[in-house]
């Protein structure tokens, strides 16, 4: 069984200390590939030295709205740099949190606008944030048009998702959903398209129940994998083997 973590802050100080038994643990539980998306720039060149230090560590560039106080104009110019120079496999993380207090929503919607035209221009998904802004996501993606992508750690309605999918948007869920009094998010795991479901862990954050509290990490994806099976009365290869094809298909990613 081979699993892709579709959301993995790799590169996060919190593994600075044991990176290599971490990625050991991913491989042992059979997670043997792993998106890792930046959230500012000053982080770029890190995540680029991880993500080429070990086979099956997979880098994308952009501009998390939670850094939002991080992020200049001449950043977006050398985001398009280093998109082109090192082909990453999408742009993001990006996307709109209107959750955070402080953040304000049209400077964020200029930097989310400015990612999408970017992933739109060099033909790349983007790896989308939405927390209470799901809405304002459809209308930004329906707006620039001509993407694809997901939305991680997926926070919306059945359909929210059903607009998502019909735009080629997929799905990334986590550790949340192994929790049991999760039952909208559960619900709507149950019955989305098959095709439109990636897996991930957000590590180290979103810990699921079996380590709420702790540092999350690759290696627990196994447990979302499980919940998520049961709830579609499928088997975990079956899953597995589609998820990864998701993640495959939607980053284009040549597996070794």
């Amino acid at each position: 069984m081979r699993l892709i973590d579709s959301h993995c802050h790799f590169d996060a100080a919190e593994f600075d200390a044991d990176r290599a038994a971490v990625q050991a643990r991913a491989r042992a539980a059979g997670v043997t590939d792993q998106i890792v998306p930046a959230v500012d720039a000053a982080g770029w060149p890190k995540l680029k030295t991880i993500c080429a230090a070990q086979t099956g560590l997979h880098p994308a560039y952009g501009l998390h709205p939670m850094y939002l106080d991080q992020h200049q104009r001449k950043h977006l110019d050398e985001l398009r740099h280093w998109v082109e120079r090192e082909t990453p496999v999408a742009v993001g993380e990006c996307g709109l949190d209107f959750f955070v207090g402080g953040l304000d929503a049209d400077t964020q919607l200029f930097y989310f606008d400015a990612q999408l035209k970017l992933a739109r221009e060099f033909d790349l998904p983007v790896i989308v944030h939405a927390r209470r802004a799901v809405d304002a996501v459809i209308a930004a993606i329906r707006r620039v048009g001509g993407l694809r992508g997901v939305i991680h750690s997926f926070p919306g309605s059945p359909e929210q998702a059903a607009q998502l999918h019909q735009l080629g948007f997929l799905l990334g869920i986590g550790g949340p959903v192994t929790f049991e009094r999760a039952n909208r998010l559960r619900k709507l795991v149950a019955h989305i398209p098959l095709e439109q479901l990636l897996l991930e862990t957000d590590a180290p954050d979103q810990p699921g129940s079996a380590h709420r509290g702790q540092r999350n990490e690759p290696a627990h994806l196994v447990a979302v994998l499980d919940v998520v099976a049961k709830l579609r009365g499928i088997s975990q290869d079956t899953l597995a083997a589609a998820t990864t094809a998701n993640a495959q298909r939607l980053f284009n990613l040549t597996l070794q």
